[in-house]
């Protein structure tokens, strides 16, 4: 009977030593889960597959062109100023934490400022304006005494009237035709006689032409009752046509002089303020996992099957059952052969 409860404690033995690596080998491992899953998973298509955005480039650092520190009331102060175009994208300065000297420094505010630079030239703004007239009077209430200016650079101001420079020219000119006369007397002529006058003249520096002639009696005689004429005074008129030429209108041109200005800010100024912080010394607390907590850990990572445990349990019950039987049967015994 020693014998059979000896070999039971020893197959109980050998059964809960062999129980985990039966236990490890029913357990699926994730690797071949996933290899599993891998295989019975469709192969995804390609049409489906969306299309990867084309990555950025990464922004171009942007480094301080002045570094200003200062301390008051035991707390340390770096301003850091950057001097960025219109092009310069502000968001690319440095706000994040930074140590120095055992000291960690935070973005406390970002200020920013436009610098104004602006740039005065002597400038002439000629003006023309067209006039019916080439009175000057006239002209000058027509033209302004000072006149505002705005470049295509940008350049703005107020120019003043330049007398001096007032010119007029004619526009374009036009040529019209009259008819002109001329009246001649010819006195003492002998006869009404038409070639006595002359059949042309010169006026004013233009040619007419004899148009009409009027006779007078000048000197009368009596003959046999009636009067008879000795002398003859003409009255000639003559008649020409005289061009002349006017200007349709005047073209009036005058300066504006003075100073303009261009006001720019191309270049903004970007002063980012850190402050100083001291460091707090904080106690680090370690999660350590409990008895308790792991297994539940454990048994998240693969799922167990109850049966197993039936094996043990059978196992346990049987070795029992052998120890108390031999018990039993060896007080059987001892009892018939009178030692108890």
């Amino acid at each position: 009977m020693k014998r059979f409860a000896c070999a039971m404690c020893a197959m109980t033995l050998l059964l809960f030593g062999a129980m985990p690596t039966a236990l490890a080998a029913a357990t699926p491992s994730p690797s071949a889960q996933t290899a599993e899953s891998e295989d019975s998973a469709p192969a995804p298509s390609t049409e489906d597959l969306p299309t990867l955005p084309i990555p950025e480039p990464d922004p171009v650092p942007l480094y301080p062109a002045e570094v200003k520190q200062s301390e008051e009331n035991g707390i340390t102060r770096i301003e850091k100023i950057y001097y960025l175009s219109s092009q310069d994208d502000p968001s690319n300065i440095p706000t994040e934490d930074f140590e120095r000297e055992g000291k960690t420094y935070t973005l406390l505010d970002v200020l920013k400022q436009a610098q104004i630079e602006s740039d005065t030239q002597d400038y002439v703004e000629v003006l023309t304006l067209d006039s019916d007239t080439q009175d000057m009077e006239k002209i000058l209430a027509m033209l302004e005494p000072e006149l505002e200016v705005q470049t295509e650079d940008g350049y703005h101001g107020i120019l003043s009237l330049d007398h001096t420079t007032i010119t007029v020219e004619a526009a374009g000119y036009q040529t019209s035709s009259r008819t002109v006369s001329a009246t001649r007397t010819y006195p003492n002529l002998s006869g009404a006689d038409v070639s006595l006058i002359p059949k042309t003249i010169t006026d004013g520096g233009r040619t007419l032409t004899l148009a009409d002639v009027q006779w007078q009696e000048a000197a009368t005689t009596q003959t046999d009752g009636y009067d008879m004429a000795l002398r003859y005074t003409a009255n000639a008129t003559y008649t020409g046509t005289a061009t002349s030429k006017y200007a349709t209108g005047y073209v009036v041109t005058a300066n504006y002089v003075g100073e303009v200005t261009r006001v720019s800010t191309d270049v903004i100024t970007y002063t980012a303020i850190f402050s100083s912080t001291d460091p707090t010394p904080t106690e680090e607390i370690t999660d350590t996992p409990t008895d308790t907590q792991q297994p539940m850990q454990e048994s998240s990572s693969f799922s167990f099957d109850w049966k197993w445990l039936l094996i043990p349990l059978g196992l346990g019950a049987l070795g029992c059952a052998g120890y108390f039987g031999h018990k039993g049967y060896k007080h059987y015994i001892n009892k018939k052969r009178g030692y108890e």
